[in-house]
C-alpha cells in the first residue's frame, strides 16, 4: 500500500514537471514543479524505496528463527534468517557457563513490550523472543521460568 501511494506521488511529481497528465484520476495541471512537484518526486521516492524495503523483509522472512536449549552440550544456539547475501543465516552459540541470568522486561503503556533476554557474564542482553504482538503477561512469565529453571540461572525483571 506505502509503495503504491508513493508511486501516486511521484508520478503526479513528474506530472507537474512534463505538463501532461500522467493519472488519469487526478488532475495536476495546476500544481507548480517548483516547489511542490519536487516535494511530490522526493516524497514519491523514499515512500516506493521503503514501501520495497518493507515488502522484501517480510518476503525473506527476516528475523525468524528459533531458539535450541541443549543440555547434552550445554550450550545455547541461536538461529535468525537475516537479509539475502553470503551472511544470510546467523547462529549463535553460548555456553551455559557465560549465561547470567534470564531477564524479563515488561513496559505498559500505548506501545506495549514483553520480551525475554538471554544476559550474558559480559553484561550483553540478547533477545530470545520477537517483536511480534505482545503475549498475555502469564505466559511469558511461565517461558521465562521455564527457560530458566531448565537452564539453572536467576531470572531477572524490568
Amino acid at each position: 500500500m506505502l509503495a503504491l501511494v508513493a508511486l501516486v506521488f511521484f508520478l503526479t511529481g513528474l506530472s507537474s514537471f512534463f505538463k501532461t497528465n500522467l493519472l488519469f484520476f487526478a488532475d495536476s495541471s495546476s500544481i507548480s514543479f517548483i516547489p511542490q512537484g519536487i516535494v511530490l518526486v522526493f516524497y514519491g521516492t523514499v515512500g516506493s524505496v521503503l514501501g520495497i524495503f518493507i515488502a522484501l523483509t517480510a518476503w525473506w522472512n527476516v528475523g525468524s528463527g528459533y531458539n535450541e536449549y541443549n543440555r547434552d552440550l550445554q550450550q545455547v544456539k541461536l538461529y535468525r534468517k537475516g537479509f539475502q547475501g553470503k551472511n544470510r543465516e546467523l547462529t549463535f552459540t553460548f555456553p551455559f557457563d557465560d549465561i547470567k541470568a534470564i531477564k524479563m522486561k515488561v513496559k505498559e503503556g500505548i506501545n506495549p513490550k514483553r520480551q525475554l533476554l538471554l544476559c550474558l557474564n559480559d553484561s550483553r542482553e540478547i533477545p530470545l523472543t520477537g517483536i511480534e504482538q505482545p503475549r498475555a503477561l502469564n505466559k511469558v512469565e511461565d517461558e521465562a521460568i521455564a527457560i530458566a529453571k531448565y537452564l539453572n540461572v536467576f531470572l531477572e525483571t524490568e
